[in-house]
C-alpha cells in the first residue's frame, strides 16, 4: 500500500550494489556521483562510446570529492570511498550483474531504443531500467522492451548530485511495487521523489520549457535582459540567463515541438530558438531598468503562462499540487510555487491574469474548475495514518511529515499553522488514538524555525516577545492535548524544531540523530519555551541543558536516551516509526504533563561566554539566558514561566549581539561579537 512519506514504504528488493549509467557526458557523471556519496558501498560504472569522455567523467567526480574535502563537506576517507567505486566502461557486456541501469544518453528516441535493445541482451530480467529523459513519455521509449514492468523514468534535474528533486514516472505497463521502490530508494538516498503520469515533458518541464518558451515569444516586446530583470520577482534565476547556463536553446526546441505534435499548435516553439546561440542577459542578482510601460505586460505574461501551465497539470492528473510547488521550488528556482502564487494574489487577479492571458495565448490551457480547489491540500505536511500494534481495530495513529527539505524542515508560520491543524481536525476523532511528528527523509526532523519577520523587529522588544508567543501556539496547544504526540527524530533537531521535539509527550529517535540549540551563537536566546520546558520535564538533566543553551553543546539521541529525554532509540526508519506508534499507545489518553509550579534546577555555576565550538558569544546574551533560565524555574506557573521566556526573547532583540548575529546569519558570514557587550 502506497503511503505519502516514502520512508515508510517497505522495499521489494535491497539496495543495489551495482548501477550503471548510460552516457558520461553533462549529467550521467553528476547522477554516478550522487549515488556514491549516498552508497559508499554501491559500485557505479559509467559507459560511453567514447573513451575520451569516460576519461573526462571520471575527472570530474575526483574533482567533486576533492572539493567536497577542500570545503569541509567530506573527509578523506569518505572522499576516497566514493572515488574507489566508480569506473567507466565501453562495453555493455561487462554490464550483466548491474541491479539497475540509468540511461541518461542525448534526446533521441531512436537512440535510446538501441540502448535499451543492447541493455535487455545482457541483463537479467529483474534488473530495473531507467531513462532520464525530460520529456520522451515512457510508453514511447520503452514500447520495445520484453519486460516493460522493470522500466520507467527516472528524471534528474541539474546538478544532479547536487539538486535533490527527481520526477518518478508512474507509466501504465511500470509494476507499481518499482515506482514506489525508487520513491523509497530516492528518499533513503537524499532526494526528493515527485510522482508523475506518463505525460509529454512529464510535470515540472512544462512547467520550464514553456516559462522559457513565453519568454521567447515576448521578444517582440522587451530584451532577454529586461525579461529576466522581470522574472527575478518570482526565480533566483530569469529564464534566458538559466537558457544560456544549460544550453537550452535546442531543448526547449525539441521539447516545445513534441508538445505541439501531441497537444497543439498553440506549443510551437518559438523561432527566434533556431536562430540564437547565446543571449544578451543579466545574471542572478543584477538588473536593468524596464520602463513602466513594458513592465507589466511581461509580468502578466509570464505569471499567465505559469498559471496555465499549473492548473494544466492538475487537471489532467499529470502530478500532485504540492509536489508541483515543491518541484517548482527546489528543482527549477522559483521562490514561490505557482500556486502559492496564485493564493496570494487572490481569486481576482489570478482571474485577471489568467484572461489576459487566454487572448495573447489562445489555445493554451485554461482552469476547468473554480480557481478555489486547486488550493484545496496540505502544501508542507504529509499525513499517513499507522495500524501497527493497534489495540483497537478501529484506531490509528496519525503520522505528520514536516516536508520542507529545501529548508531541512524549518518551521515557518505556515508549516506551524498546518501541522496544527492537522492535529486539530483529528484530535477529537474516536478512531484516532495520537499522533507522530517526523521530518521529510533522512537528515532532518527540524533545523530550527526560520528567522522570518524577525530581522524587521530588532530593537522593537514588544514585538518581539508577541513574535515568540505567535510562534509559540503549535506548542501551546501540544501542552494542553489529550491525546499523545510522539515526536519521532530522524535527524537533526535543531533550535525551534527541538523546541517542538520536547513539547511533544514521547520522544524516539534515530540512534545517529542530534539534538542543539544553537541560537546564543546569533546572539539572541531562545524564545519559544526551551530556557523553560526542559527543565521542567527533566530537572535531573539540567547540568547538561545548561550547557545546550549558554555553549550551543550538542546532545546525541543516544546520550539523551541515557539521561532519560529520549523514550527509545532506533536503527533504522522503520523501527522508529515502530518505536513511536508503540509509545502513543503506551501512553494512550495520559499524556505527559509539564510541571506546573516552582522546580529546583542545578546552580548555573560561571562560565566563560565561549560555544562549545570555540566561538565567543556575547557576554549581555549569556547573562540574560541565564536569569532568564533562574527565573523561569522560579516562576509560580508553567504559563509564568513560559511568558518570562518571552519577554526575554524580545529583550535580546534589542541588544547590539543580536544585531550582528542576525544581520551575519543574514549575509551568511560567521558572527563577531568582540564589539558587543
Amino acid at each position: 500500500m502506497t503511503t505519502a512519506n516514502p520512508l515508510l514504504l517497505t522495499p521489494s528488493r535491497p539496495l543495489p550494489k551495482r548501477v550503471a549509467i548510460i552516457g558520461a557526458g553533462t549529467i550521467g557523471p553528476d547522477i554516478g556521483y550522487y549515488l556514491k556519496s549516498a552508497l559508499p558501498e554501491l559500485r557505479v560504472t559509467l559507459v560511453d562510446i567514447s573513451q575520451e569522455a569516460l576519461d573526462r567523467a571520471l575527472q570530474r567526480c575526483r574533482d567533486y570529492a576533492r572539493k567536497a574535502v577542500t570545503r569541509g563537506k567530506m573527509a578523506e576517507a569518505q572522499a576516497a570511498a566514493v572515488v574507489a567505486g566508480i569506473d567507466g566502461t565501453l562495453d555493455y557486456a561487462t554490464l550483466a550483474d548491474c541491479d539497475w541501469v540509468i540511461e541518461a544518453a542525448t534526446e533521441n528516441l531512436a537512440l535510446k531504443r538501441r540502448i535499451f535493445a543492447q541493455l535487455e541482451a545482457v541483463l537479467r530480467p529483474d534488473a530495473l531500467i531507467t531513462s532520464n529523459t525530460s520529456s520522451l513519455p515512457a510508453g514511447r521509449i520503452f514500447a520495445e522492451l520484453k519486460h516493460k514492468g522493470r522500466a520507467t523514468v527516472t528524471h534528474f534535474f541539474a546538478p544532479a548530485w547536487r539538486n535533490p528533486a527527481v520526477e518518478v514516472i508512474a507509466w501504465s505497463e511500470t509494476d507499481p511495487a518499482v515506482v514506489e521502490y525508487l520513491r523509497w530508494l530516492f528518499c533513503v538516498t537524499g532526494k526528493v521523489p515527485l510522482v508523475t503520469s506518463d505525460a509529454v515533458c512529464f510535470m515540472l518541464d512544462r512547467i520550464f520549457d514553456n516559462w522559457c518558451n513565453d519568454a521567447a515569444l515576448l521578444l517582440d516586446r522587451a530584451t532577454a535582459a529586461e525579461i529576466d530583470s522581470i522574472s527575478a520577482e518570482f526565480v533566483h534565476a530569469g529564464p534566458f540567463f538559466v537558457l544560456n547556463l544549460a544550453n537550452g536553446n535546442p531543448i526547449i526546441t525539441e521539447t516545445n515541438t513534441l508538445q505541439a505534435e501531441e497537444e497543439g499548435a498553440h506549443y510551437t516553439p518559438a523561432p527566434v530558438f533556431r536562430s540564437v546561440e547565446r543571449w544578451l542577459t543579466v545574471a542572478p542578482g543584477r538588473k536593468v531598468d524596464v520602463s513602466e510601460e513594458i513592465a507589466p505586460g511581461v509580468r502578466d505574461r509570464l505569471l499567465g503562462v505559469l498559471f496555465s501551465q499549473a492548473v494544466d497539470i492538475l487537471d489532467r492528473g499529470i502530478g500532485d499540487p504540492a509536489d508541483l510547488d515543491l518541484g517548482c521550488r527546489v528543482a527549477l528556482g522559483f521562490r514561490k510555487g505557482p500556486l502559492e502564487l496564485m493564493r496570494e494574489l487572490g481569486e481576482a487577479e489570478t482571474r485577471r491574469i489568467l484572461d489576459r492571458y487566454a487572448a495573447e495565448r489562445p489555445g493554451m490551457p485554461m482552469p476547468q474548475r473554480p480557481l478555489a480547489d486547486y488550493q484545496a491540500f496540505w502544501r508542507h505536511v504529509l499525513v499517513d495514518d499507522l495500524r501497527e500494534g493497534q489495540q483497537d481495530s478501529d484506531q490509528v495513529v496519525k503520522l505528520i511529515t514536516l516536508r520542507r527539505p529545501e529548508a531541512m524542515n524549518a518551521l515557518h508560520d505556515e508549516l506551524t499553522d498546518e501541522v496544527l491543524a492537522v492535529i486539530r481536525r483529528f484530535e477529537d476523532d474516536p478512531a484516532v488514538a495520537g499522533f507522530v511528528l517526523t521530518g521529510y527523509g533522512n537528515r532532518a526532523f527540524c533545523a530550527g524555525a526560520d528567522i522570518g519577520r524577525f530581522p524587521a523587529m530588532l530593537g522593537d522588544a514588544g514585538a518581539s516577545t508577541q513574535y515568540a508567543r505567535d510562534c509559540s501556539r503549535l506548542l501551546v496547544h501540544l501542552d494542553a492535548m489529550k491525546k499523545p504526540v510522539v515526536a519521532a527524530v530522524n535527524g537533526m533537531a535543531l533550535g525551534g524544531g527541538l523546541e517542538l521535539v520536547m513539547r511533544c509527550h514521547g520522544i524516539v529517535a534515530l540512534r545517529g540523530a542530534m539534538m542543539q540549540f544553537p541560537e546564543i551563537t546569533l546572539g539572541i536566546v531562545p524564545g519559544i519555551g526551551a530556557m523553560v520546558v526542559p527543565y521542567r520535564r527533566w530537572p535531573q538533566v539540567a547540568p547538561v541543558f545548561h550547557g545546550m543553551l549558554r555553549r550551543a553543546e550538542r546532545l546525541s539521541a543516544a546520550q539523551a536516551f541515557e539521561l532519560g529525554v529520549v523514550d527509545a532509540l532506533a536503527d533504522e526508519v522503520g523501527g522508529l516509526v515502530r518505536a513511536a506508534v508503540a509509545r502513543v499507545r503506551a501512553l494512550a489518553a495520559r499524556p505527559a504533563s509539564i510541571a506546573d509550579g516552582a522546580v529546583a534546577i542545578a546552580p548555573l555555576t560561571p562560565v566563560e561566554a565561549r560555544a562549545a565550538s570555540g566561538q565567543p558569544l556575547s557576554r549581555e546574551i549569556v547573562g540574560l539566558l541565564e536569569r532568564t533560565i533562574t527565573a523561569a524555574a522560579a516562576a509560580p506557573s508553567f504559563a509564568a514561566a513560559l511568558e518570562t521566556g518571552y519577554r526575554a526573547f524580545g529583550d535580546s532583540a534589542c541588544t547590539a549581539a543580536a544585531r550582528e548575529g542576525i544581520g551575519a546569519f543574514m549575509e551568511g558570514r560567521k558572527p563577531d561579537f568582540s564589539n558587543t557587550p
